[in-house]
């Protein structure tokens, strides 16, 4: 989806109204991405957004962002019902899309926002129904009072506080959310690189829980592992097997779903992206690949925060 298809060239009395969108466009796609897991799908549900905005008189909304908000959640949350369906029948394991995203760990407020993307808390929020994902990261993760959340999914402010409620009770945020220090997280590259590439093992091994798990997404369109392997079996695979596969790819280190992680290239195609979820004795935790060439088309696009 191009710039140009997003935003037509507007009329000089729309002009306003886009300027208003394109304020409230980053913050729309980064909760409609926390919610469906896909950029793709985000895009999609911040371009019908953009297209009611534009059938309606600007005049007569009393809170602009709100309204837009409002409009991209809920078309969100229809959208996520039709994917959760969907994914049931896809092949292999399914995994959020890969995006690259802005990280500061210098700034704590960033380092808070970045950690809600993380692939292991997205898969957590699978566990969630879709209305109860939307209060929860709308709440949560973006601070909207209840009084707010109750208007944009068009409950009440109790029942808003029973969904977020169950929501807390029904994932597990500490760990889904944690992340070590940038230096730690380059020096667990730099191992995972000399395992790969140069067969040196012993750094890497030092870095993996002892239950380390590696989950493989290729969607049914690029060989990958169908199995989750888990324990010794990790690393065995990584040295004995991704070396072949991988030694001539070429490696990019940058911030994939708010933590360090790496994006392989044969020649100008992506074809892997590789993240990581650490324990809380910053030790990996799991290893996630994505394969699936749908879900690494977009993954130069503009960050996501």
């Amino acid at each position: 989806m191009t710039q140009q298809e997003i935003h037509p060239l507007p009329a000089k009395g729309n002009r306003q109204s886009v300027e208003v969108f394109e304020k409230a466009r980053p913050r729309l796609l980064s909760i409609a991405y926390r919610i469906l897991g896909s950029r793709m799908d985000a895009e999609d549900a911040v371009q019908d957004t953009f297209l009611k905005w534009q059938a309606v008189d600007m005049d007569s909304i009393d809170a602009p962002g709100a309204w837009l908000t409002t409009t991209c959640t809920r078309r969100a949350i229809d959208m996520l019902r039709s994917a959760s369906r969907s994914r049931v029948d896809y092949v292999g394991n399914w995994l959020p899309e890969p995006v690259q995203a802005t990280s500061d760990n210098d700034v704590e407020a960033q380092m808070e926002l970045s950690s809600s993307l993380s692939t292991a808390f997205l898969l957590a929020l699978e566990r969630l129904s879709p209305r109860e994902r939307a209060a929860y990261l709308l709440h949560e993760i973006f601070e909207m009072p209840y009084a707010d959340l109750a208007k944009s999914l068009d409950m009440s402010e109790p029942g808003c506080r029973k969904l977020v409620s169950r929501a807390r009770a029904r994932i597990s945020v500490k760990e889904a959310r944690y992340q070590p220090s940038k230096a730690l997280q380059d020096d667990l590259l730099v191992a995972f690189h000399d395992a790969i590439r140069n067969g040196k093992a012993d750094s890497l091994a030092a870095r993996l829980a002892s239950d380390v798990r590696l989950v493989a997404d290729g969607g049914g369109k690029s060989e990958t592992l169908a199995d989750i392997l888990e324990g010794g079996a990790v690393l065995t695979f990584l040295t004995e097997r991704l070396t072949e596969f991988w030694a001539t790819y070429d490696w990019t280190i940058c911030n994939i779903n708010g933590s360090r992680g790496i994006i392989l290239r044969d020649g100008q195609i992506i074809v892997a992206s590789v993240s990581f979820a650490y324990d809380t004795a910053d030790r990996v935790s799991h290893i996630f690949i994505v394969r699936n060439p749908d879900k690494l088309a977009r993954l130069d696009g503009p960050s996501i925060h």
